[in-house]
């Protein structure tokens, strides 16, 4: 009788955010795909309660998540430990941008880090250290055993562009995996009729330094100046989370048509997609740019940063518009010309050459790593 081929997960950073959605989804597909017993399939996770799903193992440790150092030890040191005692792995997949030191047939990665593309600003050592020690590190980080994946796995192709030069990968070692939709996206939310008294702009981010919510304060600030007209432009951080927002709170808020609205829900969220005439995108560096595929859906015109992650997230939307993101009067002359309705601003973006390998779902990527 045959051994069943196992294959491990490894996800041991990810309890948050949109990289816990990617782990979840991961975990989803490879239980529907073990219904059968073909496999035996482990995941090494933070919490086996944020990600549970049956026919698959479970090896919990919470210890790598409190410090970096933890985390070198854990994927170097303590996985090599625990690959040895699972015995033969056919596929070990780190979803979380190391390539750790394990005994596997085949090692595959999924680096959704895209900080080793972020020029970062001086300020920003006071108050966003952990972003500027990314920023310097993270390059290591990627580096250190990325010859010993079979793939590499990223989500856009500027980033697997990016990769073959800076780690000399070949163009068939580097899976583009695009996104999949979420199901609850729109929250049975009917795009909203008609047009809108007062133009409102949305940013949704987190407050962190390179989300470069200044760029669109300082808009803001100058657009105001400029025009009589009524307007609102709502954040989804409120001005108190961390040094970084603090700081923008107390240096534009007094802009009184700066809406600081906090953390959303989903739910929440839609319902201001729904609301806002506009999106406004100025982050400096995405590996994605989920926003713009949440508002796309909408239908409705956006103002996103002239950088390629933006121009590939929103390819084929036909409302777009593109600025510097390290200049506001830019950003605040369109979103004038957005305001008073001239024509000409927004325009369809031109789909985006994908270079093979490329998988849509996991059922595609699976395919391609068990092939």
């Amino acid at each position: 009788m045959e051994k069943k081929k196992t294959i491990v997960v490894s996800a041991v950073n990810l309890n948050v955010g949109g990289t816990l959605t990617i782990l979840r989804d991961c975990l989803s597909y490879l239980s529907s795909l073990n219904k059968e017993g073909d496999y035996r399939i482990i995941a090494v996770v933070y919490d086996k309660d944020l990600a549970y799903y049956p026919y698959i193992e479970y090896i919990e440790n919470k210890w790598p998540k409190k410090s970096w150092l933890n985390r070198l030890w854990y994927e170097y040191i303590s996985l090599n430990k625990i690959s040895k005692q699972i015995g033969p792995v056919f596929l070990w997949l780190s979803l979380h941008d190391t390539t750790p030191n394990v005994i596997a047939e085949r090692q595959a990665v999924y680096c959704h880090n895209p900080f080793p593309f972020y020029h970062w600003k001086f300020k920003e050592i006071l108050f966003a250290p952990k972003i500027v020690g990314f920023s310097l590190f993270s390059k290591l980080i990627y580096q250190k055993g990325i010859h010993r994946n079979l793939f590499v796995i990223v989500q856009q192709q500027w980033i697997k562009d990016a990769f073959k030069r800076m780690f000399g990968l070949a163009k068939d070692k580097i899976i583009v995996a695009l996104p999949t939709e979420n199901s609850d996206n729109n929250w049975s939310i009917k795009p909203s009729e008609g047009t809108v008294e007062i133009p409102s702009f949305i940013y949704a981010a987190s407050p962190n330094s390179h989300k470069n919510f200044e760029c669109l304060c300082e808009a803001t600030r100058i657009l105001a100046i400029n025009t009589d007209s009524e307007f609102n432009v709502k954040l989804t951080i409120d001005g108190t989370e961390n040094a970084y927002s603090k700081w923008l709170y107390k240096k534009w808020g007094s802009v009184k048509q700066i809406k600081w609205e906090g953390f959303q829900d989903r739910k929440s969220m839609f319902k201001l997609y729904n609301e806002a005439s506009c999106l406004v995108f100025p982050s400096k560096v995405e590996t994605w740019g989920l926003p713009i595929t949440e508002f796309a859906s909408f239908k409705k015109p956006m103002l996103l940063a002239n950088l390629p992650y933006a121009k590939e997230t929103a390819a084929s939307t036909s409302n777009a518009a593109f600025f510097n993101s390290e200049n506001p009067q830019e950003l605040a002359e369109l979103m004038l010309a957005f305001i008073e309705q001239k024509k000409g601003v927004f325009s369809t973006v031109p789909e985006k050459n994908l270079e093979e390998p490329v998988s849509k779902s996991w059922e595609q990527l699976f395919s391609i790593l068990l092939k």
